[in-house]
């Protein structure tokens, strides 16, 4: 799977605790451009997402929204955060993995007696953890 993503894992007050991003677009103001609207895109899924949610059992939702060439994929947590990535190549057994692995990470992060929860995860452990794994399941 090659293309470009952005993942966003989404507090239980919409507020943003973590943010990846690959973009194979050059120039630092296409890259600002890019984030801006990944973020609304992100942002603007959160309504389908709280639909979708409570229709099934499963964690992972799948494809939830789509917006122009974009994919909405997600996986909402027990305690309610959701998890969501904007992908433009469709592979869903590749972010079914992803989504799981970084959910054991993000139970270990939180286990941290130090994390308070709900805030921005400030971890290079988590931070170099989660861009290995976007390597190995979504580049």
């Amino acid at each position: 799977m090659s293309g470009n993503y952005y993942f966003v894992i989404v507090g239980h007050h919409d507020n943003p605790i973590y943010e990846q991003e690959h973009c194979s677009r050059d120039g630092q103001s296409k890259k600002d451009d890019y984030r801006d609207l990944c973020q609304f895109v992100a942002h603007a899924s959160l309504d389908m997402i709280g639909e979708h949610m409570w229709t099934t059992n499963s964690m992972y939702l799948k494809i939830v929204d789509k917006f122009n060439d974009w994919n909405v994929s997600a996986f909402v947590t027990a305690g309610k955060q959701r998890f969501i990535i904007l992908h433009d190549i469709k592979n869903e057994d590749s972010i079914r993995q992803f989504f799981q692995e970084v959910y054991e990470l993000y139970i270990k992060t939180a286990m941290n007696p130090f994390y308070e929860p709900n805030t921005p995860i400030q971890s290079q452990a988590f931070h170099q953890k989660v861009k290995f794994l976007c390597r190995r399941y979504l580049i």
